[in-house]
Formats: structure tokens, sequence, C-alpha cells
């Protein structure tokens, strides 16, 4: 009991002696002070008060509890913070304690912070305790931790321009994007206060704005003569809102206008055709404004695409060009001009012009069929298919350009050309063959130029299983080659279409709609139309693969020329057109560019390009120029920019030569000469004539004199040129091969370099030839008829024409009479003037002006007709030759009576009675002449006075010609009766 009493004391007791000796514990220093490893600090300039985070306070195992229950404790300087020591060198801060017993304590700067100077600073801090003991000894240290202090801007700092002022000089009437900039700088650190916000105008009412990163411009277009200088004051402001100290001067100087371009240039330059070449730009010369060049570069285009297909070419047919271009082969023109021979492109639609290519327009809905035997080349040799093709993009369906299929039942394709897809596909199947096999049956080729609406001439030279295709002389491979099994083996004829595909009606239904057709006649039902258009389009046995012959039948006429000066050639380059080395001059180029270092050799070049066309009669019109220039200059901001030229080539119209075709147009011959073997030459003496009309400006006798009166006259020249078509037509019903025929000797034709083909309504030769070939070779056409029994007349018209019908010649009709000589006695006076039947025409009645020729007998006459106005025409040579001895001898007899004036007058009456049987015997032959005129003269015309009189006196006997003709011819008559009284014997 007596323990329980005293166990609150002893345990009171126990406590008290445990703090004691805790707090005599806490003497001895044992442990360091403790502080953060890492502090981060902010402090603003011109403040020395650091804000840190964490923030600086130190801890200490030894410092000594504040409270223990009700007891109070003696607090002794073992572990308290003393202070902080900072290490580093120049460190502008210093450590406060400002709670030793907590360790409180802060960071503040020595002396005032400059942002500019130093922006961020990094030192270490250490704290240490106040150890034991009066004097401190065994004091501890805290390890070594990290500080951060960013020092924080003030914007005391204003903007400074970088320059004191400002120049620039522009060119009126033009507006800026910039003219000049403006630049200003602020000193402050900090990314708010060191940049600038904003530029401001402070020059009120000015044409100038300023954006915020300091560039200038106009507002509006500046005149040199309302103001040639602005003064502008401008001024800066940084984000902080701070004005610039120094506002800044700038000074815009305007000049009158300087258009950096080419100078000297016509935009209108006319050719004439035949003169060569012409320069584009004798006096052109480069205007850069005083400006300092490095470097130019100009290229010269050339446009030419509206000219037939693709430029200016010579427009003779497909065949005459291959053979020109030296393609030696059998060639067939499928794509011909209309003619009587070869008519089955009359139904397409062409370009309806004649100076330049004709091309034939295919709309989606129009195909021809090919007449049979007109191409008789074998799948089995080698052959070359070439066309020209302009083709945009197209639908899915395939579009056939050409194609070979059966014309009835199995529709099979046995080739074709066509295009799907931007793609063009030749299909070749191969004809039955013992070895049943896969072989190559489609080529495709994927082309650009198969859809971009430009004309393109392509070339497929085939030698089976290759194909080798040329795109504007250029070789391509197929992409893509497919095979099949060789077509079965069956009799079906087939049908060569162009723009379409032939289609057996029981095979397709409502697939295409029907097609007009050809002059051929026959329902069609095609498919695969193409849309498009097409020209020279040929089939030709044997390859092409001779490249100077393909590029000869693409090349063009016309193109851009130039001649490099000696002393220019190693400071300009030329490159020509899809060439990238240096060249020289192409004549056939469409475009040109340039590139030199110096103006001055640079125009000299510019002034020796050219323009040239070969052809003799070019296709007239306009062909647009364009020079585009690129400058480099030292200063490529303040480069100067060379504006687009642009102009016009206008080809003058050619003198257009007139064809005068001139000759025997009327002759007969009799029925043997039409059935020997020889037979009847048509053009015996035919002539061909070219001429131009010019007009000429007659000189003035006077210098400066201007006569209103004087006017231009108009000569005609002979010209030389080609001709590449004569037709000769029958007039009238067709040929019958069965009794008739047109013949040449082939052998001629073919040693001129001429080709002939005929048909039931005439004969065409064709090639491209001298007008003196043409000549030689029409000239032994013959018409021959074994059959002349029922022939009178035969008439026949020859037309020739050159550049493919571009300038036709007159049409010269011939009419042959057929004399028929069964009975040779009743027909004596028709024999005896037959050589007379050949009236030639004469050339001095050749109109050279080129109009047609008029021809004396143009209407149809039969053979009797013809003789009996040979006959009367004859006859009244012969009368009045009569008439004229008639006269002088009534001359003679008046001398005689004026001799005899001693009559007597009772005589007179006798001299009346007398007039009736006056010398019947000395002119019974002229009177009976005469008699047979007067017959003949009731089918002739009269109307000539002479002729009146001449009739009055011949036909005095009659009384028909009484009262009227007897007065008018009194007095002549009265002296007819005196000479009748001459004769009279006494």
């Amino acid at each position: 009991m007596q323990f329980r009493r005293y166990k609150p004391l002893a345990s009171a007791i126990g406590l008290v002696l445990g703090l004691l000796c805790a707090v005599e514990a806490a003497k001895v220093n044992k442990h360091k002070p403790w502080i953060e490893t890492t502090y981060h600090g902010i402090v603003t300039e011109n403040d020395d008060k650091v804000l840190l985070d964490p923030p600086l306070i130190a801890l200490d195992k030894d410092a000594p509890l504040r409270y223990a229950e009700s007891f109070e404790v003696t607090f002794t300087k073992e572990g308290e913070i003393c202070g902080f020591r900072i290490h580093g060198q120049n460190v502008p801060f210093e450590a406060v304690v400002l709670d030793k017993s907590t360790g409180e304590g802060v960071i503040r700067a020595k002396d005032k912070l400059d942002c500019e100077l130093q922006k961020e600073h990094t030192f270490t801090i250490q704290a240490y305790d106040c150890g034991e003991g009066p004097d401190g000894a065994n004091m501890k240290k805290s390890h070594k931790a990290t500080v951060h202090i960013q020092v924080n801007d003030v914007n005391e700092y204003s903007p400074v321009f970088k320059e004191k002022s400002y120049k620039a000089t522009v060119i009126e009437g033009k507006k800026y994007d910039n003219i000049l900039k403006v630049e200003a700088v602020d000193a402050d650190c900090s990314f708010q206060y060191s940049q600038i916000c904003s530029y401001e105008i402070v020059t009120p009412d000015v044409p100038f704005s300023v954006d915020k990163d300091g560039n200038i411009k106009n507002t509006e277009k500046l005149n040199y003569s309302k103001e040639r200088m602005y003064k502008l004051t401008v001024t800066a402001y940084d984000c902080g809102k701070n004005r610039a100290s120094e506002d800044v001067l700038v000074k815009i100087n305007i000049k009158p206008t300087c258009k950096p371009s080419w100078q000297g240039f016509n935009k209108r330059i006319e050719y004439e055709p035949g003169t060569g070449s012409l320069a584009l730009f004798p006096s052109m010369h480069l205007e850069t404004c005083e400006e300092p060049i490095t470097s130019i570069q100009a290229t010269i285009e050339l446009e030419t695409s509206h000219i037939g297909k693709g430029c200016d070419r010579d427009t003779y047919s497909e065949k005459s060009l291959h053979k020109l271009c030296g393609a030696s082969g059998n060639t067939v023109e499928l794509l011909p001009t209309p003619s009587n021979i070869a008519n089955w492109t009359v139904g397409l639609p062409t370009d309806n012009g004649h100076d330049s290519d004709q091309v034939f327009e295919f709309n989606g809905t129009q195909a021809i069929k090919i007449p049979e035997g007109t191409v008789s080349t074998s799948l089995k040799e080698p052959f070359t298919v070439s066309v020209w093709m302009r083709h945009g993009p197209g639908a899915r369906e395939k579009e056939t350009i050409l194609c070979n299929s059966d014309k009835t039942e199995m529709n099979r394709h046995h080739y074709s050309l066509y295009v799907h897809n931007c793609r063009l596909v030749l299909l070749l199947r191969q004809d039955p063959t013992d070895a049943e096999s896969y072989k190559p049956a489609e080529f495709h080729w994927k082309l650009d130029q198969a859809c971009d609406k430009e004309w393109h001439h392509y070339v497929l030279n085939i030698e089976f299983p290759s194909v080798t295709l040329f795109v504007d002389g250029v070789t391509f491979e197929p992409f893509l080659v497919t095979e099949d099994y060789p077509l079965h083996s069956s009799k079906l004829e087939t049908q060569l279409t162009i723009g379409g595909c032939w289609q057996d009606g029981s095979e397709v239904h409502n697939e295409t709609e029907a097609v007009s057709e050809p002059p051929t006649g026959g329902s069609a039902h095609m498919a695969q139309f193409f849309r498009g258009n097409l020209a020279g389009l040929m089939i030709r046995s044997g390859k092409l693969d001779n490249k100077k012959v393909i590029d000869c039948l693409y090349t063009c006429k016309e193109g851009l020329d130039v001649q490099l000066p000696e002393e220019v050639t190693t400071t300009v380059k030329v490159r020509g057109e899809d060439q990238g080395s240096e060249v020289q001059s192409n004549p056939n180029q469409s475009s040109i560019t340039l590139e030199g270092d110096d103006i001055e050799s640079f125009e000299k070049v510019m002034q020796h390009i050219s323009y040239l066309n070969s052809r003799q009669f070019p296709t007239p019109g306009i062909r647009h120029l364009r020079i585009s220039t690129t400058v480099k200059c030292f200063n490529e901001e303040a480069c100067i920019s060379v504006p687009d030229s642009e102009g016009y080539v206008m080809v003058l119209q050619p003198e257009e030569p007139k064809i005068s075709l001139s000759g025997i147009d009327h002759f007969a011959r009799g029925a043997v000469d039409f059935e020997s073997a020889e037979g009847v030459t048509l053009f015996p003496e035919l002539r061909i004539v070219s001429t131009i009309t010019r007009e000429v400006e007659p000189e003035a006798e006077t210098e400066g004199e201007d006569d209103p009166t004087v006017q231009e006259t108009v000569v005609s020249e002979e010209i030389m040129h080609n001709l590449d078509t004569c037709e000769v037509t029958v007039v009238g019903d067709d040929l019958d091969g069965e009794h008739e025929s047109l013949e040449v000797d082939l052998t001629q034709v073919q040693q001129r370099g001429l080709e002939m083909s005929s048909s039931n309504v005439g004969m065409i030769i064709t090639g491209v030839n001298t007008m003196a070939n043409y000549e030689q070779v029409l000239h032994l056409i013959r018409y021959r008829n074994w059959h002349t029994e029922a022939l009178f007349d035969r008439k026949f018209k020859l037309v020739c024409s050159e550049l493919n019908g571009r300038y036709i010649s007159n049409e010269f009709k011939v009419e042959v009479n057929v004399i028929h000589t069964a009975n040779p006695m009743e027909h004596a006076n028709n024999a005896m003037v037959q050589p007379q039947f050949i009236s030639p025409i004469h050339h001095a009645s050749v109109d050279l002006s080129g109009h047609n020729l008029v021809n004396a007998h143009q209407a149809s006459v039969v053979p009797s007709a013809a003789t009996v106005v040979i006959v009367v025409c004859v006859s009244f040579l012969v009368f009045m030759i009569i008439l004229g001895v008639f006269r002088i001898r009534a001359a003679h007899q008046s001398t005689m009576r004026d001799q005899e004036n001693g009559k007597e007058n009772e005589m007179d009456w006798d001299d009346s009675a007398l007039t009736i049987t006056v010398n019947p015997m000395e002119t019974y032959e002229d009177q009976h002449s005469s008699e047979e005129e007067e017959e003949e003269e009731e089918e002739s015309e009269e109307g000539e006075e002479e002729d009146d009189i001449t009739s009055a006196e011949s036909e005095s006997s009659e009384d028909e010609e009484g009262a009227e003709q007897e007065d008018q011819q009194g007095a002549s008559r009265q002296q007819q009766l005196e000479w009748d009284d001459s004769t009279l014997t006494y």
C-alpha cells in the first residue's frame, strides 16, 4: 500500500532526471546542419531581395526541445544556426540568418544587379551551427547546396535605330511591296522588353505605310511631277510601350518611269514568202534602268500549234511526202483527198482549208470502210503503219484508228490500232498455223502524247514478233505485250475500216448507232468509234527504220534560226528546244534559250535571231512570239524584273499561182485511128503555164508629185513550181472497158518519178514533179475505142493541181469527133476540107492572169452539124475572094466608060434592056458560085453593111430584092449598066 502511494512521485522524479540527462547530453554538438540540395531564386534588377524556392532554412538535430510538458527548459547555443556561407567567385549575393534557433535565412544582392550584363547567377551555399560552449568549439557545417538565381529585366532602355537615316529610290507609277526596311534595337535583356513590337510613321499625310517589321511601302502610285522626294520621320516601340529615344529620318527619291524591258521590238513583223530568213529583232536592246546585271537568260518561243499539224509543213499527199523523204516501197494512202478514183473519204468532215494540211475529224459517230483490194500488204511480211493523230483525254471505251475484222458472223479482229485510256494499242492476230501455241498479239504503249490534244506523228514498224514505235522521231518500247492463240482457219472475208471497227449486225445489238455511209453504199454497223483528228494514215510494205526519213516526215518547214556572231560564241550559250547542250542554228526550232553575262554580247545574239519558212507557198497567218527574260543582279533584293515581251510574225498571203492549161481543144479523127493500137492522143500540144499577178506602182515623173489619177498596173509573171496531181475525167458516160480505154506508157511515167491510176471515170497522174515532166506524160495519154460504129464524139476534162488541191488549174476540155468514111464518093467535099478540122489554140490567147481559158467549142455538136459549119466557113472565104475580084473588075470597067463619053444618049434604053444578058458566058462560073453561096448564106448570120450591098448586087435578078435595095443602090446599079454597055459591039 505504501508502495502504491509513492508511485506517482517516483515517476515524476524519473522524468526530471531524464530531462536533466538529456540537457546534459545536448551540450555536446554531435550533428551537422541540414539544408536543401538545390534552390531557385528570382531577383529583379535594381532590387536586392531574392525570392527562393524553397525558402532558405537550416535544421540541426542538436537543437534542444522547446517544451517538456509543464517543465521549463533552459536553452543553450548548441544546435543553433549561426550563419550561411556562399562559395563562388565574384558572387554578388550574400546569405543572412534571420533566426538562429529556427535556422531561417535569406539571400540578398550586395549591389544593384544589371540583367543586361548577366541574366543568371549560379553558386553554392553552406550552413554552419554555433558549435559548443561560449567559444563555439566543434562547429559543424552542412553540405553544399546549389543556388540558381535569375535576374528579371526592367524596361529601362528605349529602342534605338541602327542607322542615323535611311534612303531609297523608286520609279514613279508603280506600287512596291517593299521600298526599304528600317530597323531598331532595344538593349533590354528580356524578350519582352528587347523586342520591337511596332513602327510608326510620324510624318502626317504621306502615301507610305510601315509594318511591324519596319518595311516601308507606298500606298498609292507615286508621281514624279508631283513630288520628287519624300522625307518621313519614323519611330519605334518595344513591347513594353517604350518609344524610341530618337526618331529616324527616311528619304525616298522618286525617279521618272524607267521600265526594264526589251526596247526596239516591233510587235508586228511581216514575213513575205520566198524571202528566206527574216531578222526578228534587228534593233533590239535591253533597258535595265542602270541596275547592275550579273547574268541574263531569255527564252524566245514561236507559237505554231494552230498551223496545220502543229506547224507549217508541205501539204502534199502523205504518199508523195514518203517518196520525197526517200521512203521507197509500196504505200497505200488510207485517208486520201477525195477524188473520183479515191472517194471513200467524201463523207468525213475536214478542216475545210487548202492553205495548210487537210485533216479529217472523227466525232465519235462516223467511220469509213476501205474498198476491197485497196490494201494488199500481207501481214506475214514486214510492214509499216504511219499516222498523224490529235487526241484528247478520252472515255473508257476503246477508240479505233484502224481495224480489220470479219465481214460477217464471227466478228474477229485480225489487226487493229486503237487508243484506250491514253494508251496506244496494236492488236495483231496471227494467221492459222500448224503449231497451236501462244504468240504475241497485243502491244501496249502508255503515252502522254496520246491524250494531250496536240498533233503527233506515229510510225509503227511491224516485223513479227517485234513492233517498234516512233513518236515524233523518238523510239518507245511497249510496256506490255500480251499473247494469244493464232486465229482459227476460216474462209470469211475481212473489212478494213477507219474510225471504228466493223461488226456484223447479227452479233451486235444496240452497241452503236448507224453510221453515215460513204458513197460506196451499204448498211454499216460500227463499234469503238474514234474521237479526234487523223491525217496521213498509211500502210506501207517493208520497215521504215531510217531515222532521217522519219525525221523528214514530221520536221517543220518553219521555225527560229540563229547565227552566232564569231565574237560572242564564247560568252552566250544557245539551247534549242529539247536540247540541253550548246548547239548551232537549227531552222526547225520553235523555241530558243539564250544564256549570258554580258549584256552587249547578249543583245548582238538577239539581233541575229530570225524566222525562216522554207515553203514556196507557206500557210498565211499569225505566229505568236514570246520573249521570257530572267535577270540576276548583285543585290538580289533590288534586282529588276523584265516583263515578257509579246508580238507576232504575220506570214503574208503568198502570191497565188494561176495554173493555165491550153492546147488543141477540138479535133476530129477517122474511126481507123481510134481503133488502132496507138489510139488517138488527147493532148498532143498541151502546155502548162503558171503565172502570178503583181501590182506595180508606176514611178512618178517628178519627185514629190502625187497624182491621184495615176493607178497601179498589174503585171503577170510566169513562175515555175511543182505539180502533184493531174486528173483526166470523162465528160458524160463512164468508160466502157469492153470497147474503150485511156492508156499511157507506164515506163515513161515511172521514169519521170510519177504514178498512174485509172478507173472507168478517168485517169490520175500523181507525184510531186515539175510542170515540164507532167506535160510530157500528158502528151502520151491516148484514147482507144475498137467499136466506133455508134460513136460520134467523146469529151474529156483535164485538171491539174499543186499542194494537194490548194492550187487548181482551169478545166481544160477536149472534144474529139469520129469521122466515118463508109462511102468516100458521098463525102468528097468533106474529105477535101478535113485538114481544116484541126483548129489549134495559140498561146498568145492564154490569159496570163490565171483565169480559165475560153474555148471556142464548148457546146456539144453532132458530126453532121460540125461539117456544115466548117463548109460554110470555107465557102464564105471563097465568096469573099470572088467578091474582091468582081469589085476590081468593076473599077476597071468604070474607067473604060469614062473614055467613051461620046456615045449617044439613045443607047440608054438598050443599056437597061441588056442588064439580064450581059456577058453570060464570061461570068457564068462566078454567077454559079454566087448562087451556091446565096443558098448557104440563108443559114448563116448577115449583118455587115458591105455584105448587104454585095448580096444586092448578086441578086439583082430576083424580084424580092426590089424597092428598098434599088433605092439604096441606084447609083451603083447605074454604074453597072454603064459597064454592061461597054461590052456591046456595034
